[in-house]
């Protein structure tokens, strides 16, 4: 399951999606994650499903790859699930035993599983295309208003890149501890919790080792480099809009518009 953490990784391949300036993929993920807490009805969700299916096609990057971050939530999904089908009250659908499943119970779930697998994909999207200095200067030039009221911008840009750069390094290096734990004979799939929960103990004190000596080995690498800030650096390879980049922001404005238009028609309501 943790091999299967696709957020904060860079698909390496040629594409229509790749080639977009980091600003408009950051641009057109914002929006369609908002536009999806708009939808009061189910035809702003399918919208919104054949939209991304659209860009993963021209993103060049395999279904099965981008769809594959979504083990990683499973469990979050499914607790998710079970409490918004289980405790939200409204008029009795199915009686199991004390547990009464309602429509609006069900309704919410349903809700619930559209809204965080679009949110993972979308958000999986971003990151896959986008290299992390891309997303770094995109970042920083989005946010360079805020430089007037001094707002530390580009620290802030690099914060977040690095904090998405570590995920798949940190997940990779969970994996390793515990391939070697269990060589060692660690349980981490027995049916006891407490057992479970004790496995993952000798996991995440070296997860916590590691991940604060790669912090320190970072830090050291910045300032052997005489890293100072944002205040005064130039970039390599600037950020500067094409055409394609006017049209993409142009498909996206569209999108946003005619999704929540539909999304809100009364019409076979959630």
């Amino acid at each position: 399951m943790i091999k299967d953490i696709t957020l904060g990784q860079f698909y390496q391949t040629d594409s229509v999606i790749h080639r977009l300036d980091a600003r408009v993929k950051l641009g057109g993920t914002f929006l369609f994650l908002i536009s999806l807490f708009m939808f009061r009805n189910p035809f702003g969700y399918a919208l919104a499903i054949v939209f991304l299916a659209m860009v993963i096609r021209l993103s060049n990057v395999p279904f099965k790859y981008m769809v594959r971050g979504m083990k990683s939530i499973i469990f979050i999904l499914a607790i998710t699930v079970l409490f918004n089908l289980f405790m939200t009250p409204g008029n009795v659908i199915v009686s199991i035993w004390k547990l009464k499943i309602t429509d609006a119970g069900l309704k919410n779930s349903i809700i619930m599983i559209l809204r965080l697998s679009l949110l993972v994909t979308g958000s999986s999207v971003m990151t896959l295309t986008t290299t992390p200095n891309n997303l770094t200067d995109g970042l920083e030039k989005m946010m360079g208003g805020l430089k007037k009221i001094k707002v530390p911008v580009h620290e802030i840009a690099m914060m977040m890149s690095i904090a998405l750069r570590f995920i798949p390094i940190l997940a990779q290096e969970t994996d390793k501890i515990m391939k070697a734990q269990m060589a060692r004979g660690a349980d981490f799939e027995s049916k006891k919790l407490t057992k479970r929960i004790k496995a993952l103990i000798p996991v995440l004190v070296p997860l916590f080792v590691s991940a604060f000596r790669r912090a320190n080995d970072l830090a050291m690498a910045m300032e052997a480099r005489c890293y100072r800030g944002g205040e005064g650096r130039t970039k390599m390879k600037p950020l500067i809009y094409a055409d394609r980049d006017f049209i993409a922001y142009g498909v996206l404005i569209l999108y946003f518009v005619v999704s929540v238009f539909v999304g809100r028609l009364k019409i076979m309501n959630f």
